[in-house]
């Protein structure tokens, strides 16, 4: 692909957000002119300020990327802030919008007078108003309360004597100037606290220039496994910047895997593939997935490194777990509706076959807004263990 199409995509890809954000915007400064009846002078401030808030996260990125981390990061969070506000305000006043048209719709053809049973415009604005707000409250403690999640998986190709093995997984961190030294603290003592012996990033370990983080390398590389740090790239590692996104993750210890696989301690196969996304950025790296595969030890237990959580059918039997991220578990619902439509699961275990299964962690951190409704962060330890023929 040409750096002319590439930078063709990128704008359309832009324009469609910015059309898609404007639009819930303009749905919302509707909202505000129905419930308050704006004076012409108020209704130009309204619609100044939310243009502004519009373009307010490119704004910040833009920032960001010249290297003002302190400002960039006071824009970043006001827009972000503002942008899980607005989504909740506009999904809960749309539910309402749905009901208020099924009320006039069963008037009309009932032609009877159901007027006792429409919400106000005032009351319209209001409820979904104090809902997205009390939403935002959840969600900013619940995206701080990360959880373990403990699997136990039993095979055979494990041998008697290895006891078990500790796969312990992150994914989609997103370390950027949205990420406090203090959260990043507590992912890594209770990722110590697990005692790895394979730690593993399934992609989006950082969502910012190296210079924005830079601070986080030596804490990140005092987190030791017993056989070793492995990691794949996500969309974002291309987003901000491949070469220096992949200098920080070897940075912090791990092995980045692009189309390789190796056999740990012997017993073990770790493989890796880069994002779908690096097709936009020069092409994919390494080997083909089934192709990686099958030239691994097939009497080996064989862990599958991808961010997204998509299959290739060409691969089940071929791998014994696949490790994947990216969906967040939809992050704040009801966008997991979403997510749980465009992708064979969205968080958790999921058989695939007698031979094979993928996990998806719902995300260790978060992107945009700082916070999660119904989708908790998690940190998964996958125990291997034993199982007798």
């Amino acid at each position: 692909m040409s750096r002319m199409s590439e930078l063709a995509g990128w704008i359309l890809f832009l324009l469609i957000i910015i059309l898609i954000y404007g639009g819930m915007h303009l749905y919302v400064f509707n909202k505000v002119q129905a419930a308050f009846r704006l004076s012409a002078r108020s209704s130009a401030a309204a619609a100044v300020f939310m243009t502004v808030m519009v373009f307010s996260v490119i704004i910040g990125h833009l920032v960001e990327r010249m290297g003002s981390n302190l400002f960039a990061s006071l824009v970043l969070h006001i827009s972000y802030i503002w942008l899980g506000l607005i989504f909740l305000f506009f999904m809960s006043a749309l539910v309402i919008d749905v009901y208020r048209l099924s009320v006039y719709a069963s008037g009309a053809l009932t032609r009877q007078n159901f007027s006792a049973a429409m919400p106000s415009p005032m009351l319209s604005f209001f409820l979904p108003l104090m809902l997205a707000i009390v939403l935002n409250i959840y969600g900013y403690f619940e995206a701080k309360n990360i959880r373990t999640k403990e699997i136990v998986i039993k095979t055979s190709k494990l041998p008697k004597e290895s006891n078990k093995i500790r796969i312990v997984q992150v994914s989609d961190i997103h370390l950027g100037v949205m990420v406090s030294k203090k959260r990043l603290r507590r992912i890594i003592e209770m990722v110590k606290k697990t005692k790895p012996d394979i730690l593993v990033s399934t992609g989006d370990l950082v969502d910012s220039s190296s210079h924005n983080i830079g601070h986080f390398v030596k804490p990140l590389s005092l987190i030791d496994a017993k056989y070793g740090k492995f990691a794949v790239t996500g969309n974002h590692e291309f987003y901000t910047g491949l070469n220096q996104a992949l200098e920080f993750t070897q940075d912090v210890g791990f092995t980045v895997l692009r189309g390789e696989g190796v056999t740990v301690a012997g017993v073990i196969n770790i493989a890796g593939v880069d994002d779908p996304t690096a097709k936009r950025f020069g092409g994919i790296t390494g080997k083909g997935e089934v192709e990686l595969l099958s030239e691994l030890p097939s009497e080996h237990f064989t862990v599958l490194l991808k961010h997204m959580p998509v299959v290739n059918n060409k691969a089940i039997n071929v791998f014994d777990l696949q490790l994947s991220g990216h969906a967040h578990g939809g992050q704040i619902f009801p966008f997991s509706l979403l997510t749980r439509l465009v992708f064979i699961t969205d968080h958790g275990l999921l058989s695939l076959s007698k031979h094979s299964r993928i996990y998806v962690s719902r995300g260790t951190g978060v992107w945009g807004p700082p916070i999660r409704v119904m989708a908790p962060p998690e940190i998964t330890v996958i125990d291997l263990v034993h199982k007798g023929e």
